[in-house]
């Protein structure tokens, strides 16, 4: 068996053995195909039948809103200032420990008053603030 010497003029082997990657490549295609219907099969079971229930809506949200002259309202009442709206805050936090807020701000107030007021709640002890949006 003879081997051919490389000669000086010979440039390294260039091209890429895609041989691997097509093994690779049809091995995950077969597991694909192996594992697809196993996916698809579900349990059949007939689930119980119950009475329908309503939401529990005893428990509303507070709503904080700030419009865009920088007036503060809680529940649509408006708030003198921020010692006001944490006195406020804090005398629901008694009613409710676990009351949550929604955040209506909006779009043309500054984030300078926002950030205001969530320290504001966040001095007051409600850890729930959720931002309401409108979808564009």
């Amino acid at each position: 068996m003879a081997f051919k010497p490389q000669s000086e003029d010979e440039g390294a082997m260039s091209d890429i053995n895609v041989t691997p990657l097509v093994d690779v490549m049809l091995v995950l295609v077969i597991i694909l195909l192996v594992t697809a219907p196993l996916l698809t099969q579900s349990v059949h079971v007939t689930l119980p039948k119950t009475a329908e229930t309503t939401a529990d809506i005893k428990e509303q949200p507070l709503q904080l809103g700030i419009d865009a002259q920088g007036v503060i309202t809680l529940n649509k009442l408006p708030i003198a200032d921020h010692a006001a709206l944490e006195s406020a805050l804090r005398a629901e936090l008694l009613k409710n420990p676990e009351i949550g807020l929604h955040l209506y701000a909006d779009q043309d107030v500054v984030y300078s008053k926002v950030a205001e007021v969530m320290a504001t709640v966040q001095h007051s002890g409600i850890a729930k603030i959720a931002f309401v949006t409108e979808k564009q």
